[in-house]
């Protein structure tokens, strides 16, 4: 009765993209929050403007909630690594070990040490050391990601190892070719660049509706004025890294590049671009699209003529003389999802980039054009959900992009599976990680909403921090006498 038509593969499959997209709306969030945090504390230490002390406690709360989720679900995503893809992390184990003990035992914890000092010292150190905490849990979360990508990276471009024939496992031969991987350094500046821009925007949205309703005006314009700075040169940014991304792909993943762009057959000396279209993918071909001729030779080698770009058909073609048809019966990619996917990601960077221009244009000094323009901070309000959504966009072309590999050429996903799984194991599981998830995802925004809701004032009184805590003498808890109780 479990059955009901699900395979071990499908669940087993779902259940990973659901912990992994749940668990990176919160990644980028957290990572670009505590930059922004650390940006507006730096502007504290220089201005010297309480104003901007504020923003740090205030922002920083939501950030902390943030980190907090985001910890707690990257823990089930670890889990069910070994529940679900013992074969896969059999296979993975060498590689993955060393890139992850050292993000775990490193920059894990540098971030962890200095975010539990930048909360319960305020006041205790000198302005400008407090806030040299809050950049060092800033470069811990990216340096978390950075070990992270660069397990992933392997995954999509396998570099610094040997298969050993007799185990069946991948073995590290060179730990430097692992971290200097090249799709590594093509991915982690997207990442970062995603990430400032998650953070960036949610507070650009989150002050956009405070602004609404008039409330701390000063207060939230400043903060609206530093998202939207951080947010315009990581929308710069990440159109920047993603277009040289991209170009990467055309010769090292030609079938996700071809899924991308529509391509089932190969390009002509025109170039013409899919803006939107339709695709048979059963067939293999496309039914109806609105082109624009020589914009995919821009787009991809940033002139009017290029070489031919190989189309899906062909690629798959060349993938069946390299690894047979022992390990798939074809290798086509999802295209319908990595075209949209695309689409709505590198669409969403460049409307960024504009929502920000506008909007520090409206906020500018001595100019009340924020205030009056509602229709503006109603489009931007709306615009603190759309950066979740062009991540998500960004990891389906990521992942989706080397089916049916798990590990590029090496490792198919339907080898990677556990052999132990069961229909029924996986569909309970899968119900209570989706309770959970959405659990910790109402507890996360009901609490950033009390925080928007008890407003900046409330950082005087209530949380980890006070206004007066330079005031107030430290009480030695081990001083003499703290424990006699004569």
């Amino acid at each position: 009765m479990l059955n009901v038509g699900l395979s071990v593969l499908f669940l087993s499959r779902f259940q990973f993209a659901m912990t992994t997209v749940f668990h990176f709306f919160f990644v980028p969030f957290s990572i670009g929050l505590a930059f922004v945090v650390a940006v507006m504390e730096t502007l504290y230490v220089f201005k010297k403007d309480e104003t901007y002390k504020k923003m740090a406690i205030f922002w920083g709360k939501i950030f902390l909630y943030s980190f907090a989720v985001g910890v707690v679900t990257g823990i089930i995503q670890e889990f069910q690594f070994g529940m679900n893809w013992s074969e896969y992390s059999r296979f993975m184990g060498d590689i993955f070990g060393a890139p992850l003990a050292i993000e775990a035992l490193a920059a894990f914890f540098l971030e962890s040490t200095f975010i539990g000092m930048w909360m319960f010292t305020w006041g205790r150190f000198s302005k400008g050391i407090h806030a040299l905490f809050i950049w060092l849990v800033a470069i811990g979360s990216s340096l978390s990601a950075l070990w992270i990508l660069a397990a992933n990276s392997f995954m999509q471009n396998p570099v610094g190892y040997a298969l050993n024939a007799h185990t069946g496992r991948v073995e590290m031969t060179s730990f430097k070719a692992v971290i200097t991987n090249q799709q590594l350094w093509y991915e982690f500046p997207h990442v970062i660049m995603g990430a400032g821009i998650t953070a960036s925007f949610a507070v650009a949205g989150m002050a956009a509706w405070r602004l609404l309703k008039k409330d701390h005006v000063d207060f939230y314009r400043k903060s609206l004025n530093v998202a939207l700075t951080i947010g315009l040169i990581a929308s710069l940014g990440s159109i920047w890294s993603g277009d040289v991304q991209t170009k990467y792909l055309v010769n090292n993943q030609p079938m996700k590049f071809a899924a991308m762009e529509g391509l089932y057959n190969n390009s002509d000396k025109n170039g013409d671009w899919k803006v939107i279209g339709g695709f048979d993918t059963k067939n293999h071909k496309e039914t109806w699209s609105v082109d624009v001729p020589k914009v995919l030779n821009i787009l991809t080698y940033h002139q009017l003529t290029g070489p031919v770009i190989k189309g899906s058909n062909a690629v798959n073609q060349e993938l069946k003389e390299k690894y047979g048809t022992s390990k798939a019966a074809d290798y086509y990619v999802p295209t319908k999802t990595l075209f949209w996917s695309f689409r709505v990601m590198a669409g969403s960077g460049a409307l960024f980039a504009l929502i920000a221009i506008i909007g520090l244009f409206f906020n500018r000094r001595r100019s009340e054009a924020i205030i009056k323009q509602r229709w503006f901070l109603y489009i931007m309000g709306l615009c603190l959900w759309l950066p979740f959504i062009a991540n998500t966009a960004g990891w389906f072309i990521t992942e989706f992009g080397r089916f049916p590999w798990v590990v590029y050429g090496l490792l198919t996903i339907a080898d990677a599976v556990s052999p132990t799984s069961t229909v029924g194991s996986l569909m309970f599981t899968n119900i209570i990680y989706f309770l959970l998830f959405a659990g910790l995802g109402l507890v996360m925004i009901v609490l950033s909403h009390r925080v928007l809701k008890a407003g900046p004032d409330d950082v005087e009184t209530n949380g980890y921090s006070t206004d007066t805590a330079e005031e107030t003498s430290t009480v030695d808890p081990y001083a003499k006498g703290a424990f006699n109780h004569d």
